[in-house]
């Protein structure tokens, strides 16, 4: 079972449906008894930063210089912590991290690092098809060809402290992190729910992954 994580806020229904595609019993769930039950958790993000933080922190409307442990900040990151199979999807990767230039809220701040926005009078968002490049021989990958295209709509980017995270890179303007990967945590900047072949790929080898 793969607990696709609900805040109010993401796109639940395309990843359920991909999610089913690979042969997965997705549950759409905020109850922390389910998430710790479930084999696998799935972090989707749509939207703006600073209300996806809020909404993971059941705080919405409210703008608050830190994040009250409520909610669901604190069992993710104890469940992220404890080795549960994670997969991050677009904003489901930036709020992995300490800051956004996007907002004013802290990250969940699992990994060191910070969200930037594009530069160089890049037109954004970043809308399409692009190219994805591995940087490790990452699990999630397993029978994805080196340089495949996927699906993106974002104007920001994580940029990890540790570079050892880094997954994948894709170029647009300039090389950013299209995804990282570390331990039990996989989490892109690009939508597998969307990016046909290859994205089911990727979600099948997490739940082959999830299945231990």
């Amino acid at each position: 079972m793969i607990a696709l994580i609900d805040y109010g806020m993401g796109n639940l229904g395309s990843v359920e449906k991909a999610l089913r595609a690979v042969g997965c019993e997705p549950v759409i769930t905020g109850d922390r008894r389910v998430l710790e039950e479930a084999d696998g958790l799935v972090l989707p993000g749509v939207g703006a930063f600073d209300d996806c933080m809020a909404g993971l922190a059941d705080e919405r409307g409210e703008c608050l210089e830190g994040l009250a442990d409520k909610g669901l900040v604190g069992p993710l990151k104890e469940l992220v912590a404890s080795g549960k199979p994670f997969l991050g999807i677009c904003l489901g990767l930036q709020m992995l991290f300490e800051t956004s230039e996007e907002g004013r809220r802290p990250g969940l701040g699992i990994f060191p690092g910070r969200v930037e926005r594009f530069k160089h009078s890049l037109k954004i968002p970043q809308i399409g098809w692009n190219q994805v490049w591995l940087k490790q021989d990452v699990p999630h990958f397993a029978g994805v060809p080196d340089g495949s295209w996927f699906y993106f709509v974002h104007s920001y980017y994580v940029v990890p402290e540790d570079p050892s995270i880094v997954a994948t890179t894709t170029e647009y303007g300039y090389e950013f992190c299209s995804a990282i990967w570390k331990d039990n945590v996989f989490a892109c900047q690009y939508h597998p729910e969307k990016s046909q072949e290859v994205g089911l790929a990727v979600l099948a080898n997490f739940r082959r992954l999830s299945e231990g």
